[in-house]
This record gives structure tokens, sequence and C-alpha cells, in this order.
């Protein structure tokens, strides 16, 4: 599944509070993202209606309340999101993504060794 709408960087905050455990109510998830944020229960509400309206959660009734779960998985959206970089930023290529790591020193040893394994199993 590919996620129509972007989702903004405080979205994600939500998103990833979701991922972590879910359903939650509102107030659950503005107590999970409360640390370092001074943000209201009504402005989590409103992140999960717009998060609602890209269709990329859902709210289930459990009496008075609301239980919010994603529809999209962390993985699937990662994937839509490293996909629309690459292709944004790179004319779809992935060698001038790593090139221009490379170049500003932020490969480390371990990311060097992870991708020459997975270059070694897409050759085999």
């Amino acid at each position: 599944m590919v996620v129509g709408e972007k989702i903004s960087e405080a979205e994600l905050v939500v998103m990833e509070a979701l991922w972590e455990r879910a359903p939650q109510t509102a107030a659950d998830v503005a107590d999970r993202v409360a640390a370092g944020r001074d943000w209201s229960v009504q402005t989590v509400k409103t992140l999960l209606s717009r998060l609602m309206a890209k269709d990329v959660i859902a709210a289930d009734q459990d009496g008075r309340r609301f239980l919010y779960r994603p529809l999209v998985a962390r993985e699937e959206y990662v994937a839509s999101e490293s996909g629309r970089l690459v292709n944004r930023l790179f004319g779809g290529r992935v060698s001038p993504l790593v090139a221009q790591l490379a170049s500003q020193d932020q490969l480390t040893a371990e990311d060097i060794a992870e991708l020459e394994e997975i270059l070694k199993g897409l050759r085999s």
C-alpha cells in the first residue's frame, strides 16, 4: 500500500505511538507523545483527525470514546517514503543517494558492511 498524502512530522509522531501500541484512545496517544512536546489532547485529536482523513488510521467507537489504530504498517510507510525520496531527489536511482551519503561522511563502517552484504545477496 502506498501512502497517498504525505504525513507531516507531527503526524508521524502520532503514527509512531500507534505503531508502538494499538488501539489507543486520544488521551493514551497524548500521554505517549507528551515527553518533549507541549501538546494538549486537543492537538493530538486534531492530528488523529488529519490522519483519518488521509486513510492511514481508523477509529472504532468504544462506548463514549474512540480507539485509534493504524491502517498502514510502519514498514509500508517507510518503503513508500524512501521510494518517494529516491524518485524526487535522485531520479529513481539509489546509487546517487548512497554516493551523496558517502560524500558527506554519513556512512559508518557498519553501514558499509551492511550494504556490502545486501549487494552480495542480490548478486547470488
